[in-house]
């Protein structure tokens, strides 16, 4: 009798020795599976080739938007500003580029530069000033809401700019040996972000930072700086996103960054990283971004109205965090 459910103890030992954050990585992993599985059941084609591309190049901006995201929840802090960040970015790029490629050469690393700036006030606010996150982060996003609207006249930039420079869209549109631009850049991504967190001492101080951020003071680490290079990268990703979406899309629209402030948190928490910082890699998340994207797909293709399809994933997202409250307990 033992011998035949040892392996089964085995197969439970060795992910109850893994770490939280990395269990529930692979948790998000195996739900989207499960999810592309049950999308092939509904809709034959959903999970093949073609529909599982599709699927990873929407997550992808999802992806991006959660890397900044997964930063700042790693101090413990949020990002709200995401939406009307990635917004007023992409309005400048078409803006200022007027749909030249030689002028996208200048302005992609302005508007970059700029979101990072803005990111940076952010961190300002919650570092220095002391503004709780989510306040100083909601704040922002209302003051580029206004702004955006106020320059634009609240059309959407067909009227207040033009079409994204063809380099940009070619470049995310196109492919390398059947790879979409779109996924290589999230990779690239992945990649930095992986070297970042797991083999840095600004990766080792940003979760010490999360677990303890006055005993990471005592240790000499400068928090409030990290806090403000934190926020900075947020703005950054968020921004790099908005260039993106709008390069993917053709033309940048007002609103369009409105979905990801609740996506990009809800992939993070499903990845596995603790909203009380601390805990978590950004491949987590990546893997949660699929893992929701996948989710509101099967949702679409049911025709399911969009009351039903916030009810759904919202309740995946509680579910998973009511996981992860409970594997932390386990730990302690």
């Amino acid at each position: 009798m033992s011998t035949v459910e040892h392996p089964e103890r085995g197969g439970f030992a060795l992910l109850s020795r893994m770490k939280p954050d990395r269990r529930l990585g692979l948790y998000a992993l195996a739900a989207a599976i499960v999810v592309f599985v049950v999308g092939q059941l509904i809709q034959p084609g959903f999970a093949s080739a073609s529909g599982v591309k599709t699927v990873l190049v929407v997550a992808s901006f999802v992806g991006l938007v959660a890397a900044g995201q997964t930063l700042v929840v790693l101090i413990g802090g949020i990002d709200l500003s995401v939406p009307w960040m990635m917004n007023s970015m992409a309005v400048l790029l078409t803006t200022a580029a007027e749909g030249s490629s030689l002028r996208a050469a200048w302005v992609v690393p302005v508007v970059l530069v700029a979101g990072a700036l803005l990111g940076a006030v952010n961190g300002l606010g919650v570092a220095v000033l002391a503004v709780p996150a989510v306040v100083m982060t909601l704040g922002m996003n209302g003051v580029l809401q206004g702004l955006t609207l106020g320059l634009t006249g609240g059309f959407t930039c067909a009227s207040c700019g033009s079409s994204a420079p063809p380099v940009l869209a070619g470049a995310v549109n196109g492919s390398v040996l059947g790879i979409p631009g779109q996924l290589i850049i999230v990779l690239l991504v992945a990649v930095v972000m992986t070297v970042l967190l797991s083999w840095t001492s600004f990766g080792r101080r940003i979760y010490a930072t999360g677990t303890n951020p006055r005993a990471s003071a005592l240790a000499g680490v400068n928090v409030r700086a990290l806090t403000i290079a934190l926020y900075a990268l947020s703005g950054l990703f968020a921004a790099l996103a908005g260039i993106l979406l709008t390069a993917y899309g053709g033309k940048a629209t007002l609103g369009m960054g409105d979905p990801y402030l609740f996506q990009s948190i809800a992939a993070v928490v499903i990845g596995g990283v603790s909203i009380l910082g601390g805990r978590g890699h950004y491949l987590g998340a990546l893997a949660g971004s699929v893992t929701l994207t996948a989710l509101i797909s099967v949702l679409l293709a049911k025709d399911m109205p969009d009351y039903g399809r916030d009810m759904v994933y919202g309740v995946a997202v509680l579910g998973i965090a009511l996981l992860y409250g409970r594997s932390e307990r386990d730990e302690a």
